[in-house]
Parts: C-alpha cells; sequence; structure tokens
C-alpha cells in the first residue's frame, strides 16, 4: 500500500481502535495517544516539501470498481500538500489543546473518534483524484461534522446546530455530485486530471454551465458562501477545539480547495468568474456586517469566518481571469490574486485558530463568552490577552503579522480586477474594490471589540461566573505555536511561498508563469497603503462611536432574517409533510395497493407506451397446445374465484389449485427442479394457511361501496393489462439491446451450467449481501436501544 493511502486511512483505523484501547489505558487521558495520529501524518506530509516544492507530484491508486472507471486514486500536488499540512498540522495543535480543555466526563473516547473520522475524511477530499471518491469523502465530512457539533448532544442549541449544518451541506453535496456526473459524461472520465487536460475541447458542450454551478453549489453551501452561510453560527455550539479546527482550518476550506480545483476546468470563463467574485464578496461584506453585532465572543468569530472565508473565494474568483489571458504579462497580474488566495487561506487558519483557542481560554477560565459581561481581563489573562492582540490584529491586517501581507495582495488584486479588460470589468470592476475596503473597515471594527471589549476597561466580577486565572500551561501552547507562526511569516514570508504557495498555485493556475510574487511588506506609499490608513482611521471611529451607528442593525425586521426563513421553511415542510403523510397513510390495506399498483401502471405502462416499447407480435409463436389453454382457463377462473368466495377454506383451496397449476407448467417447460420446489412450497403453506385459518373468527364479506369496487376493479385489470403487455413486448427488444450476451460466458465465470442457477447465483449472492447488511443495522439499533434503556435503569438506581 502506498505510504499517502495509508495516510488517509490511518485516522479511520485509529478511530475504530479507541473503543477497544480507551478502557485498558486507566487514568490516561486518550487524547495522549491520538495526539500521535496527526503527528505522525504532519511528518508524512512535511517529508514531501522538498520534493512538491521543485515540481513533483505523487500519484496513487487501488482499484475499487474499474470496470466504471472508479478507482481509489489520490495524487499529491502544491494544492492538496498545503490543504493536507493544515488539516494535520492544526489537528495536532488542537488535540493538544483538547486533552487541556475538555473534562474527563465529556466523552472523550467519542469525540477523538468524530475527529479521526472527520480527519480522515478531509485528507480523503483534498487528496482524491476521482471525483466520485472526492464526493464519499466529502458527504462523509458532512456526517463526521455533524456528529462533532452534536457532541453535547443534551443541548438543544448543539442538536439545532448540527441538524441545519446536515441539512445544508448535504444538499449542496447532491447538487455537487450531479454536476460530477456531468463532468463524467462529457469527458468520459472521472480522474479530475484527465479532465483538466481535456476540457478544452467540452467548453462548448451544453453540459458545460449547468456542472460549473453544480460545483460552486457544493463549494458554497460547504464553505458557508451567502447565503448559505447561515449554518456557520450556529455550528459554534460545538466544544471550541471542534470550531478551531473544523471551522477555521478545515471543514469550511472544503470548499475553498474545490473552488481552487476545479479553477483549471472553468476558470477562464466570464460565468467563473463573476459567481465566485460577487459570491465571495458579498460573503465577505455580510459576515464582517454581522460579526460586529455580535456579544457571543463564538458568534463573532463564526461571523468573521464567513467573511474571511468569502475574501478567499473572491480572491479565487478574480484569480481565475489569469486563464482567460493566458501566460504572459496579464495572466501574471490576475494571477496575484490566486496566489494572495493562497497566502491568506494559510495565514487564516493560523490567526484564526489561535483565536478560537483565546475564546475558549476565557470562557473555560471565566464561565462566559458575553461580551457584555467581560472587561478588564487584561490584569488576570496577560499571556492569553498576548495571544488576542496578535491574532486579532492579524486578521484585520496590521502591520508586524502575516495578515497584513495577504490582506495588501488581496486590496492589489481588488484594484487590478476593476480595471480588467474583459468580462465587463469596466463597467462594474470599480465595485470590486469598494466593497473590499468597506468590510475591511468592518472587520478592523470587530477585531478591536475583541481585544478591547474582553481584556479592556472595567472589570466585574459578579458578572462573571469565575474567578479568570491563567489555564494551564498545555492549554496555551497551542496558540503559543500559532501565534509565533502569525508573526514569524510576517518576517520570513517567502520561506512558505516558495516552498508551499508556488507549487500550490500551479495547481490552480497550470501554465501561468510570472503569478508567484517576492513578498515583502513594504512596496512605499502605493493604493493599497493608503487604504490600509484609511482602515485603520475610519474603523477607529466606527469602533469609538459604535453605539450610536449599531443603531442600524435594528432597522432590519427580525422576521426578514435568513435564519428566520430557514426555520419557516422547515415548519412548512412539517406542517405538509404531515398533512400529505395523512392523506396516503390511512391504515387501510386495500388504500396501500391502490397507490401501489396505481405508480406501478402509471411508470411501466407509461414507459411502455411514450417509448415506443410497446411491441406485439405472433407470427413467430409456436402453437399453444390445447391442454396449455385449459390448464391457463383453470387458472383464471380459479384467481376470479378467490374474490367472490366466502369461506376462508374455500379461499384456500382455490389459492392452492393456482399454485399447483404453475407447477404443472413447470413440468410442461420442462423444469421439474422448479415444479418439485413449487409444489414443496405450496403444499407447505396451504397446510400452514389452514391451520392458522381455523383459529382466526369468522370471515364477514366486506362492505364497499359501489364506486369503491369499481376503482378496484379499474385498478386490478390494468395492472393485469401492463404485465401481460410487458410480458408480450419484451421480446421484442425495441427499447434495451438483449442481456443475453453477458451470460455467454456463464459457466467459466460463475461455474453453473444451468443459465436459469448461473443468475440466481449472481444475484442472490447480491440480494443476500444486502439483506446482511440490514440485519446488521437493525441489530445495531437494537443493542442501541438495550443499552439506552439499561443506562437509565442504571442512572435511576443510582438516583
Amino acid at each position: 500500500m502506498h505510504l499517502l493511502i495509508f495516510a488517509i486511512l490511518f485516522p479511520f483505523l485509529a478511530a475504530a481502535l479507541i473503543p477497544l484501547i480507551h478502557r485498558r489505558l486507566g487514568p490516561l487521558n486518550i487524547g495522549w495517544l491520538v495526539l500521535a495520529v496527526p503527528f505522525i501524518l504532519f511528518g508524512i506530509f512535511a517529508w514531501q516539501i522538498p520534493g512538491i516544492s521543485s515540481g513533483d507530484t505523487i500519484a496513487a491508486a487501488l482499484n475499487w470498481i474499474p470496470s466504471l472507471g472508479i478507482n481509489f486514486s489520490i495524487y499529491l500536488d502544491g494544492l492538496s500538500l498545503i490543504l493536507a499540512l493544515l488539516i494535520t498540522g492544526m489537528g495536532t495543535l488542537v488535540i493538544l489543546y483538547s486533552i487541556y480543555y475538555l473534562s474527563p466526563t465529556d466523552s472523550l473516547p467519542h469525540f477523538y473518534a468524530y475527529l479521526l473520522l472527520f480527519m480522515g475524511a478531509m485528507l480523503g477530499v483534498v487528496l482524491s483524484d476521482n471525483l466520485l471518491v472526492l464526493y464519499v469523502f466529502w458527504e462523509l465530512t458532512s456526517i463526521s461534522s455533524f456528529l462533532l457539533i452534536a457532541f453535547w448532544f443534551h443541548r438543544k442549541n448543539s442538536r439545532y446546530g448540527a441538524q441545519k449544518s446536515l441539512l445544508i451541506t448535504v444538499f449542496g453535496g447532491f447538487g455537487m455530485l450531479a454536476g460530477f456526473l456531468m463532468l463524467h459524461t462529457m469527458t468520459g472520465t472521472f480522474s479530475v486530471r484527465e479532465i483538466v487536460s481535456t476540457i478544452g475541447q467540452y467548453s462548448d458542450h451544453a453540459l458545460f454551465y449547468p456542472a460549473m454551478f453544480l460545483v460552486l453549489l457544493g463549494a458554497f453551501t460547504k464553505s458557508a458562501q451567502f447565503p448559505f452561510h447561515i449554518w456557520l453560527p450556529d455550528a459554534m455550539e460545538a466544544p471550541t477545539p471542534v470550531s478551531a479546527y473544523l471551522h477555521s482550518a478545515t471543514m469550511v476550506k472544503a470548499g475553498i480547495y474545490l473552488v481552487a480545483r476545479f479553477t483549471p476546468i472553468f476558470g477562464g470563463t466570464s460565468a467563473w468568474f463573476w459567481t465566485v467574485t460577487l459570491v465571495g464578496l458579498v460573503t465577505l461584506f455580510w459576515g464582517s456586517f454581522c460579526a460586529v453585532r455580535q456579544t457571543d465572543l463564538k458568534a463573532l468569530l463564526a461571523y468573521s469566518t464567513v467573511s474571511q472565508l468569502g475574501l478567499i473565494m473572491s480572491l479565487f474568483g478574480m484569480g481565475s481571469a489569469a486563464l482567460h489571458f493566458g501566460d504572459g504579462e496579464a495572466g501574471a497580474v490576475y494571477g496575484l490574486a490566486t496566489f494572495a488566495a493562497l497566502f491568506h487561506l494559510v495565514n487564516h487558519s493560523t490567526f484564526k485558530g489561535a483565536l478560537f483557542m483565546v475564546v475558549g481560554i476565557v470562557d473555560h477560565q471565566v464561565g462566559t463568552r458575553d461580551i457584555r459581561r467581560l472587561g478588564g481581563l487584561m490584569a488576570f489573562l496577560p499571556i492569553t490577552f498576548t495571544f488576542a492582540v496578535i491574532g486579532s490584529f492579524s486578521m484585520a491586517g496590521l502591520p508586524l503579522f502575516n495578515g497584513f501581507l495577504s490582506k495588501e495582495m488581496f486590496f492589489t488584486a481588488s484594484v487590478n480586477a476593476a480595471s480588467l479588460p474583459a468580462f465587463s470589468a469596466e463597467t462594474w470592476g470599480w465595485l470590486i474594490p469598494v466593497i473590499a475596503w468597506t468590510a475591511s473597515v468592518l472587520t478592523f471594527v470587530y477585531c478591536m471589540i475583541i481585544v478591547f471589549k474582553t481584556f479592556f476597561g472595567k472589570h466585574e466580577p459578579k458578572k462573571l461566573d469565575k474567578k479568570p486565572v491563567e489555564p494551564p500551561f498545555g492549554m496555551l501552547v497551542s496558540p503559543a505555536i500559532l501565534s509565533i507562526l502569525i508573526v514569524g511569516v510576517f518576517f520570513v514570508p517567502n520561506l512558505l511561498g516558495d516552498h508551499l504557495l508556488r507549487p500550490a498555485l500551479n495547481g490552480v493556475l497550470p501554465g501561468i508563469t510570472g503569478a508567484a510574487p517576492h513578498i515583502s511588506a513594504w512596496h512605499g506609499f502605493n493604493t493599497e497603503l493608503w487604504m490600509t490608513i484609511g482602515i485603520i482611521v475610519v474603523g477607529f471611529l466606527l469602533y469609538k462611536y459604535l453605539r450610536i451607528w449599531k443603531k442600524v442593525y435594528a432597522i432590519i425586521p427580525e422576521g426578514w432574517t435568513f435564519n428566520a426563513l430557514y426555520n419557516k421553511f422547515l415548519e412548512a415542510l412539517e406542517e405538509n409533510s404531515n398533512w400529505l403523510t395523512s392523506k396516503y397513510m390511512t391504515g387501510y390495506l386495500p388504500h396501500y395497493f391502490a397507490y401501489i399498483f396505481g405508480f406501478f401502471i402509471l411508470a411501466a405502462g407509461g414507459t411502455l407506451l411514450l417509448t415506443g416499447a410497446l411491441s406485439i407480435d405472433f407470427t413467430t409463436d409456436t402453437p399453444i397446445p390445447s391442454y396449455e389453454v385449459i390448464l391457463a382457463v383453470v387458472m383464471a377462473i380459479a384467481a376470479i374465484a378467490i374474490l367472490f368466495v366466502k369461506s376462508r377454506l374455500t379461499s384456500v383451496l382455490l389459492n392452492g389449485v393456482l399454485g399447483y397449476s404453475i407447477a404443472i407448467f413447470f413440468v410442461l417447460f420442462r423444469a421439474p427442479d422448479l415444479a418439485l420446489t413449487q409444489l414443496v412450497i405450496e403444499t407447505v403453506t396451504t397446510a400452514l394457511f389452514l391451520l392458522c385459518f381455523y383459529f382466526l373468527p369468522e370471515w364477514k364479506p366486506e362492505k364497499a361501496s359501489k364506486n369503491l369496487k369499481i376503482r378496484n376493479a379499474i385498478i386490478a385489470v390494468a395492472g393485469g393489462l401492463t404485465v401481460t403487455l410487458i410480458a408480450l413486448s419484451v421480446r421484442a427488444g425495441n427499447l434495451y439491446d438483449s442481456i443475453s450476451s453477458y451470460y455467454e460466458d456463464a459457466y467459466e465465470l460463475a461455474g453453473g451450467k444451468n443459465i436459469v442457477n448461473a443468475i440466481l447465483g449472481d444475484f442472490r449472492g447480491f440480494d443476500t449481501m444486502l439483506e446482511t447488511l440490514v440485519l446488521f443495522i437493525a441489530g445495531l439499533g437494537v443493542y442501541t436501544l438495550i443499552r439506552i434503556k439499561g443506562g437509565k435503569e442504571t442512572r435511576k438506581n443510582e438516583d
């Protein structure tokens, strides 16, 4: 097995082993063992940096369903490497932080199993080269994040946030899957690399733009882009280590990664440029606008995450224009935006991860995250305050911190995009730097709120649940490392740029040279610097007079928010579902039969008539012997008579006539094994029917209206006629080719001399496998219910 394939599977294996080894550890926190998993994986990916930075790529594959072109194929280039390092590096720091943050009573085995499950799924997303394998891992991130967000499931808000995130991201995932299937229909391959190399032939295909927008739907929902951003703030009900991991460095970056990976496929088009850029800019502004009004620190960071993700998304949109111009000066100018996106992708993970951990420390040590209750904590939490300043000032884009460098590049890219000589940018391009600057002012304001509202001002102990003291040293290690990176990248940015950002840029904009600049903090008094100075001045004034202008938020009615619309939609969906269910779930068996047969008649009969498959030809039929006609008539009379008899005994006997007549037909058609089976089964069932019905109450005739009888008769006749027409038309084969060629080699492949046995062996084996799976799931459900019941009884006894 290739090392990188092992790297994806390793977290899943470790997650499966956690329950087995947890009880053997005694007082040892299982987090220390789990910590080794991301640390080892980070070492594996860090080992690949020299080769990837020199232009190498790594590919490997395991056969899965090769006949359908679906294999577990992975591909490591600069883009996937930078995400893999973030996933494993941040994973290491988050697990270390969680060891001190979480209580031993917090069901740690479940927490770390879910976290490792998510880690493996994210690695699968960024390393998969096969679209369908990527989709499997994509949805697995949604499921595992659902488990992590609902970790404190006894809280209503945790369950609500987990459900919202799952519904929105899975909805987008279904759309993305449809886009993937469209790409396969166009190109004939599921390989991302092959699609990138051949997509130029299909840019005029009818499915090109539908596939583009469906893929973007998946990316926008996962990365909380407007208007799908509403799930992210509610997901903050998860434990702080989950927020620091999922919502700053990993899960929300999956959509960003998807846009970056598919830029070589759809980039260079006006639709991709404007859709990604505008959605990103609107998300950037709306996230920063909503962040300022928050009174909970985690909610503030949630909206700031939405805003920063919009910034990165807009940069990838602007940078995609480089593919329109191709290699050259113009391509390099607009490709700078993509480089800035990758740079800010890394920077955001560092300062946002540090800030989430800082907020977690405040909540853990003080007992609240409510900004209205906080203040004056700098004297009690000086180390935590230092980390808060570093993270907040970096997010605000101030000098001496890495966020300043990528924010300056963002302004450069927005100014360049405003003068873009393509895609009608000369008309609307001026909006790009205006929105970028306005959102950045609001970003400065909420960064000041984090620092000054929390750590400065008057300290009021009566409003706090605990006396504030610095946390244990272990809880400070992870934010300290991130803070060092924030400052270190500012002073040596090209170490990151040359070894990670440039190779990643080649994966997003292949063939565009010169787009990766030499990173420096000083470029003179240019437009970008004046924009930053303006942000500081205006942002400081807005923060100072926050109470005055904050009244603008009251203008927006509560019922007009996206959260309100989401809640009303779910309520309406539930009400309508209940109404519809009550209409067809009547508890009356004949109604259910009517629905089933009615749907069958419409679906099968309609297909038969509308597709031209109806074709009946008796000219080539062999003559039907008289004894077969007599036998068929006997069966018809017996079947009809069952409907009108008034005795159970008579109906059972008539049903037996049908079964034994079928056995006679098997004998006539030279299938003695089937005839013998039919005779045995029919004898047993008839005897059982007679035995059981003997103890049942007297059979009373059913009183039904004339209209109901007419309806049932029509459905019965139409159903029988549909089956008859299908049976008579199937021989013509007008709609599909015959499948008989599939079984030409049945003797060699299946080892069956009888073709019927070979078919049964194939399909029954597959059916039995699925039945076994169903029974296994049902068994797990029963076992879980028993354990829950036992747990409740145990708690009652303890009480």
